[in-house]
């Protein structure tokens, strides 16, 4: 098919599903993989954002966070904030498994862009943020006046 949108769909899944084959191996889903990713960026931050971040409801990343937390990779801490509300943390084992994450994130990166110019994957590093922002959150003004 050549249309635009099922092109980059079909090419997310691709790498979804590559990216989960290649952290299997340091025992971790590729969502899973996904969400120690975030939270090197982003520690210490509720469950809720973290099941935003990922799109998946509150009750998957739960069951998530259990397993991550019976392999020792992250800990749940009460919120300073919120005591209904628990953050997330990797811990030093956690740490440890970021290098062989973001190993296999280059690996698949240099695999994607192969055949590719420096001056091609700069254009489609651009023309993919365009789209990105043309995607994004619009302004909810405009929403409400056309809603």
């Amino acid at each position: 098919m050549d249309n635009i949108g099922y092109l980059l769909a079909d090419a997310a899944r691709l790498l979804r599903r590559r990216f989960d084959q290649q952290v299997r191996i340091h025992g971790v889903t590729g969502p899973q993989a996904r969400l120690l990713l975030i939270l090197n960026a982003n520690g210490g931050q509720t469950q809720a954002f973290y099941a935003d971040q990922m799109e998946v409801e509150p009750i998957t990343l739960c069951r998530m966070v259990d397993r991550l937390e019976e392999a020792r990779l992250v800990e749940r801490r009460p919120s300073p904030t919120d005591r209904r509300a628990r953050q997330l943390l990797l811990t030093s084992e956690g740490q440890s498994r970021i290098a062989e994450l973001r190993k296999d994130v280059d690996v698949l990166i240099d695999d994607m862009m192969q055949g590719l110019s420096q001056q091609e994957h700069e254009s489609l590093m651009h023309l993919l943020q365009v789209i990105r922002a043309n995607l994004g959150p619009q302004d909810t003004h405009q929403e409400a006046a056309h809603g």
